[in-house]
Order: C-alpha cells, then sequence, then structure tokens
C-alpha cells in the first residue's frame, strides 16, 4: 500500500507542486515588476508551507500487546460510548475522533487482521463534529476480522471540508496494526466500532495520536 515511508504523503504531491509553482511565478513577477506582486507571492509561500505540513507522514511507534487497539487517526475523541453499528447489526463501542486541519491526516489500522468486507455510502456533509455525521455524511469503511475472531468496523467520515476519502485497502487484504491504510483531506473524522467485551481505555477530549495511543484492549 502507499505512503509506508514517504515523509510527505503522495496524495498531496499535485497541490504542492501547483502551490510552489504559483509562487515561484508570483515571485518572478515581483522581481520583474518592482514589488507589484509581493502580497500575493508571501501569501501562497505561506499556502504552500501549509499543504506540506498538511500531507506530512510521520513515522510511529506501535505498542507491542497483540490485545492493544491503536488509534486509527490523529486528533481529539469527541464520541465513546454504546452505538448500533448498521453494517453487523449489533450494539458495539464506539470511539469518535476528530480530525482538524492541523492534525496529520494518514489514517492507520488499528487491529491486525483481515478486511471481510467494505462499504461506501455517499451523502451530505455535516461538520464531523455533529453526531449526524456517523450515519449521514459520505464515508468509507472496512470491516476487519482479527486471528481470534473478533470483527471491528472502522470508517472514514468526510465532513464539511474534507470530501476526498482515500483508502488503500480492499477485501481480502491482510492488513497490519499500525500501517498506513489511507487518509481523508482535509479535516475530518474517524469512527471505530469495537466489540462490547472491549477494554476501551480512552475518554472523552484526549487528543490520540494514529498508531500509537491505545483505545483499548480486546478480550
Amino acid at each position: 500500500m502507499r505512503n509506508q515511508h514517504a515523509p510527505i504523503a503522495a496524495e498531496g504531491v499535485p497541490f504542492i507542486l501547483g502551490s510552489f509553482a504559483l509562487t515561484a511565478l508570483l515571485v518572478l513577477l515581483t522581481l520583474t515588476a518592482h514589488g507589484a506582486f509581493a502580497i500575493p507571492a508571501a501569501i501562497f509561500a505561506i499556502l504552500t508551507v501549509f499543504i506540506l505540513y498538511f500531507f506530512r507522514n510521520p513515522e510511529r511507534t506501535v505498542p507491542s500487546s497483540e490485545k492493544a487497539i491503536v488509534a486509527p487517526a490523529d486528533g481529539i475523541v469527541v464520541y465513546r460510548g454504546r452505538a448500533h453499528e448498521p453494517h453487523l447489526g449489533v450494539e458495539m463501542e464506539k470511539v469518535s475522533i476528530f480530525m482538524s486541519v492541523f492534525n496529520v491526516h494518514v489514517n492507520r489500522v488499528p487491529v491486525t487482521g483481515r478486511v471481510v468486507d467494505a462499504f461506501y455510502t455517499r451523502g451530505k456533509f455535516f461538520d464531523v463534529r455533529d453526531e449526524r455525521a456517523s450515519f449521514e455524511n459520505e464515508q468509507k469503511g472496512l470491516i476487519v476480522e482479527t486471528a481470534s475472531g473478533a470483527k471491528l468496523v472502522v470508517v472514514q467520515v468526510a465532513g464539511l471540508i474534507a470530501r476526498r476519502i482515500v483508502c488503500y485497502a480492499k477485501v481480502g487484504d491482510l492488513l497490519e496494526r499500525g500501517r498506513r491504510y489511507g487518509l481523508i483531506r482535509f479535516g475530518s473524522r474517524l469512527d471505530i466500532f469495537l466489540p462490547v467485551e472491549t477494554n476501551v481505555t480512552v475518554t472523552m477530549g484526549e487528543r490520540t495520536v494514529a498508531g500509537e495511543t491505545v483505545l483499548g484492549l480486546l478480550p
């Protein structure tokens, strides 16, 4: 899968090159037009730096415990509690993580397991901090089954600004916990549904680091 060790996510390259080219053009015009384009050049230079920052893809240290469920995204926990998962049709423990435009947007696999099903839903674009976003927004989900038979559902949810979901994983893939599997641009939410027996350790308002923060322990 893509972006396993690249410092910048590949999906950001067109944005970075385009912004850099426009910045370079404005700088050239500034030099030849006695500073008339200085302010636009400065604005696009800052924009280029921000785009580089947004698509950063840092390395992470994954916890060694096989029972640990790691956060699939950087961000803040905006929901923790029981919820009905419609694709498995059961009550599960749900954790939702809100990603602002300042968070790393590369998503990581929460547990080692095989993708047994996947779904994509076209929908609305509510603010992802609104709980309606979990069920009505555009989303891409994976159902992952561990070697012990536990099933988890991890869902990438589009938001007001983020309207482009990228998922590399497909049905049948064996995924490794902490491995990069996709991203969303530019600001969004990750929902993860866990078996009800899971010992959920993360709390509301807690900041998470994808691939490192332990959300809970499988039974």
